[in-house]
């Protein structure tokens, strides 16, 4: 039986730009490189950290879609998992035909791994997004099984659970939380809460990683 050994997970918090995908990515790949300057192996970036977040219109975020994983923020990503020996979990907008959908796109340094899509959407989201069609996958990885989630899927316990049952050890979660109305503000925002609740109560780790700053006014 082969003894474990401790693995670095980074969390990257960045501020992406709505519209701005050349910039996005290359501000992800130097964000990238920095973490695994310091050794980490698991790099989680935000929900939609290519794109932005807050489209105007379904019209502009089928503009900055694209495939997986054969789109080029795909491929980059995936050359920049290869460089520094790391699995990547990030967020992007996906275009699978006439369909969208809020994904990440897994890769590490042996290639692909897989695809995420985000199964529930959030407000607005429904405008632009199909629900997600691929379930909870869990992929096995040299560090362990993973599982992935986006944003509101943490509010659901199955998330959780649907993970742990298929004997995922940590659950990466891309995410654009948002301060939640009347939220008390002498405690842990909901978005931890749950995220804590859910890795106690389904024994694995989750690491999520939020966005900073405003896009079109939303915080």
């Amino acid at each position: 039986m082969q003894a474990e050994s401790p693995i670095t997970v980074a969390c990257i918090q960045m501020e992406p730009k709505i519209g701005e995908k050349k910039a996005n990515v290359a501000h992800s790949l130097d964000k990238i490189a920095e973490a695994a300057g310091k050794g980490a192996r698991l790099i989680v970036l935000p929900e939609l950290c290519n794109s932005g977040y807050v489209f105007a219109s379904r019209h502009e975020a089928f503009t900055l879609a694209e495939p997986v994983p054969n789109g080029p923020t795909s491929e980059v990503w995936l050359e920049a998992a290869r460089r520094h020996g790391a699995v990547i979990v990030a967020g992007i907008c996906e275009r699978a035909g006439d369909a969208l959908y809020n994904s990440a796109a897994i890769v590490g340094p042996d290639g692909f791994i897989g695809t995420y899509r985000k199964v529930h959407l959030w407000g607005a989201e429904n405008l632009f997004f199909e629900p997600g069609d691929l379930g909870v996958p869990v992929w096995k990885t040299e560090f362990g099984r993973m599982a992935v989630a986006i944003c509101y899927d943490g509010w659901f316990p199955e998330t959780y659970r649907l993970a742990a049952l298929q004997g995922a050890d940590i659950l990466c979660v891309p995410t654009n939380w948002v301060p939640m109305p009347d939220q008390p503000t002498n405690t842990l925002v909901m978005a931890n809460i749950l995220a804590m609740g859910g890795a106690h109560s389904n024994s694995m780790y989750v690491a999520a990683a939020d966005r900073v700053g405003l896009e079109r006014d939303q915080p």
